[in-house]
């Protein structure tokens, strides 16, 4: 949002995918091969299969698609082959090193029949590990010792006339060959928690509130954790970095008679930069009956239970722009007033008021009826998937990961019946992340088969962070902050099941990084409808806090991913601001089949801030503004057209859907600035839209349209702020 608020690289390259074609007899075949492959996952440093996903490069590929990538994306039905000549290599870059334990090469009827397995620490130097000149085919599984970073397969002489052909080249491995990284631990000295004996908790609240009420940009990082019981006169003011918690399982374990707010004094009743905050897994008994919440974007309010009023507006109903509800419960009114988008799924409330530009909901008891464009409201009956954050809590005196169980066409929350449906996890088999952790020490980690829990802190990475292991958990408490040195990417996960992503920050480094997160690589095909990725929680800076730069924030190649709560921000204020200064091409680009966002803010970038690819995606909720500070028209031409839209729709996508879109323009450096458009998508019977709008915010800039050239132009309302609405398209 921007700093007073208002009232209120290339395309990627063409993709060459397997898609869900292949036989369920392949599909199951795979997965019990790899099932009867994989070692349990454990604490210990046990083999783990490191290949998958990760760069891969070879020295020729046939002519008919057969890239390189098909012999590490855990896919069955896709291949690398080579060149009909002899003395080729497939070579995998495992990211950082490893120790290594076997090889398996699964063959299709073109293999080798003379070859080697070489190891490199550099990409250059090369050992030989495994030699051999009886290569049988089919699937070969060779032992290896040492520790790598790169490892290839040297083919030396073919058993046929055709090239070197792999369905798959599976390099297993452990840690990095020390001693192996423990589990659980403490929490380090920024997790604060507070049990009911605690002397001074209100004074210790307020101690970290008057740090953090105004540190937009600071380095604190807090989490207040509260064990299960009963906290009576409490005024818990929730500032930047921070996170109020319950340790109960379920919300009414942790009960505060009292309040749980935001309010937002520090910038003169303007809520619209109160951002980088959350509170889940609470009661709250408000003293007033009416319990306040004035937060704009990257503030979560999940698994609470308001027993009165909920207020979303600061006081003196001063700006608000936009905020998040997941899984709660509020008995009685909630009070929008002056906000001006905002997002509820899977909870219950007493009742709405008030609409402004974009209010949706789904999956929400109690919600009010489609409305828009008067008033503001779009409702869903159900969200179509669903799957909460993880959150640690206290089982006895043990602490746990709690991971809740996936569902579909949600309504209402995932306690109000008893116990959540999931699993526990104990903090044992989590490697806690402290101050002075170094990438590698993540990685190895990561390699032994631990999850990742990231306590409040901020973390400078010099290589990329790789999630390879299925189900694996990466949670952050007090939105632990991951900054990539040196223009590295820095998280990157594998084509795998169940990877869940929540409570962090991703914030880039002055060194352009190609992108920031990325959810499989490239080409990725594999089905995870039955336990997809999850991201939640997850926010994306680019300037504000220095200068930072990156091509394109986030890459989803993973089908069936949901993206449930991002806010991906190019900074319009803050320090490292500049058109070029912070400069970022591109927010969300989404190649990934069957991906679902709900709760997506994309904001400011200087091209396109969301770029659909994929089949079959859907969106619930999108809130958008575009680059506040392009100099002119000409930095923002697109070809023939004026702007780059706010969300675009390839034109090769045949399904697409999405409900409750907003997309405002406050050109301030050159008000004379028109977008063609702020959506752009193919006219087909598939691809739907729903409850659209653009603003222009007093003025500076206009769109000429909504959607393609549908929707009235901005122009009329002149300076007034009025939205232009498209309720259906086509």
């Amino acid at each position: 949002m921007s700093l007073f608020g208002m009232p209120a690289t290339a395309p990627p390259p063409a993709r060459v995918r397997v898609r869900r074609g292949l036989t369920g007899a392949v599909v199951t075949a795979l997965a019990a091969t790899l099932l009867s492959v994989v070692p349990a996952t454990s604490a210990q440093a046990a083999p783990t299969l490191l290949s998958q996903g990760k760069t891969v490069t070879a020295s020729s590929q046939e002519h008919y698609g057969t890239a390189a990538t098909g012999a590490v994306d855990g896919d069955l039905g896709t291949r690398w082959s080579s060149a009909a000549s002899d003395a080729q290599w497939l070579q995998v870059d495992l990211g950082s090193q490893v120790a290594l334990s076997q090889v398996v090469l699964r063959w299709e009827a073109a293999y080798a029949k003379s070859y080697r397995i070489e190891l490199s620490t550099d990409g250059t130097t090369w050992s030989t590990a495994y030699s051999t000149t009886t290569g049988a085919g089919g699937t070969e599984t060779v032992a290896v010792s040492g520790t790598a970073r790169y490892v290839r397969m040297q083919g030396v002489t073919r058993a046929t006339g055709y090239g070197y052909s792999l369905w798959e080249f599976q390099v297993y491995g452990g840690d990095s060959g020390g001693p192996a990284l423990p589990g659980g631990g403490d929490l380090g000295p920024n997790v604060h928690i507070i049990d009911p004996s605690t002397p001074d908790i209100q004074g210790r609240l307020d101690e970290v509130f008057k740090q953090q009420e105004s540190a937009q940009f600071g380095s604190g990082r807090h989490a207040f954790l509260f064990k299960p019981g009963t906290y009576n006169n409490l005024n818990a003011q929730v500032g930047f970095y921070t996170q109020i918690a319950g340790l109960g399982l379920k919300p009414g374990d942790t009960t505060i008679n009292g309040d749980v707010t935001v309010d937002a004094g520090w910038f003169n009743g303007n809520a619209t930069q109160n951002f980088w905050r959350g509170v889940e897994g609470l009661t709250v008994n408000p003293v007033s009956g009416t319990d306040r919440w004035a937060v704009s974007q990257a503030s979560s309010f999940r698994r609470m239970h308001v027993k009165g009023d909920l207020s979303l507006a600061p006081a003196g109903y001063g700006w608000a722009s936009g905020g998040y509800i997941a899984d709660s419960k509020v008995d009685g009114q909630v009070g929008n007033y002056s906000q001006q988008q905002w997002y509820t799924r899977d909870s219950s409330i007493g009742g709405w008021s008030n609409s402004v530009w974009n209010q949706t909901f789904s999956g929400v008891e109690g919600a009010p009826a489609t409305g828009f464009p008067e008033p503001r409201y779009t409702t869903l009956d159900t969200t179509p998937v669903s799957r909460e954050k993880p959150y640690l809590y206290l089982d006895g005196s043990e602490y746990k990961v709690f991971a809740p169980a996936k569902r579909t066409n949600a309504r209402g929350t995932t306690w109000a019946n008893g116990t959540p449906q999931g699993e526990s996890i104990p903090l044992s088999k989590f490697f806690v992340v402290k101050a002075g952790t170094t990438a590698a020490t993540i990685n190895q980690a990561l390699a032994q088969g631990l999850n990742l829990l990231f306590t409040p802190g901020v973390y400078h990475v010099d290589q990329t962070i790789n999630i390879n292991r299925a189900n694996t958990i990466v949670l952050g408490l007090g939105l632990a902050t991951i900054i990539p040195d040196n223009g590295v990417t820095a998280m990157k996960v594998a084509d795998v099941d169940g990877v869940r992503l929540a409570g962090f920050l991703i914030d880039a480094g002055p060194v352009n990084s190609p992108t920031l997160l990325e959810l499989g690589p490239q080409n990725s095909s594999t089905d995870h409808a039955a336990n997809p990725t999850t991201v939640q929680d997850v926010y994306v800076r680019v300037g504000g806090a220095g200068a930072g730069k990156a091509t394109t924030s986030v890459v989803v190649n993973s089908d069936d991913a949901i993206i449930d709560h991002t806010w991906v921000w190019r900074a319009d204020h803050g320090d490292g601001v500049g058109w070029e200064t912070n400069r970022a091409d591109y927010g969300v680009r989404v190649n990934g089949d069957d991906v679902l966002a709900t709760g997506l803010f994309v904001e400011h970038f200087n091209k396109y801030d969301v770029e659909w690819y994929g089949e079959r995606g859907r969106t619930v909720f999108y809130q958008n503004e575009k680059a506040y500070d392009a100099p002119n028209q000409a930095a923002i031409q697109n070809g023939t057209t004026k702007g780059y839209a706010a969300y675009r729709v390839d034109d090769s996508v045949n399904t697409h859907e999405a409900w409750g879109l907003g997309s405002y323009c406050n050109y301030n450096v050159d008000p004379n600035i028109r977008q063609d458009h702020g959506f752009k998508a193919p006219v087909k019977p598939g691809v739907k839209f729903h409850s659209l709008l653009t603003v222009s915010l007093g003025g500076n800039g206009h769109y000429e349209h909504v959607i393609n050239d549908t929707g009235a132009s901005t122009v009329p309302a002149g300076t007034s702020t009025v939205p232009s609405t498209v309720v259906s398209f086509p």
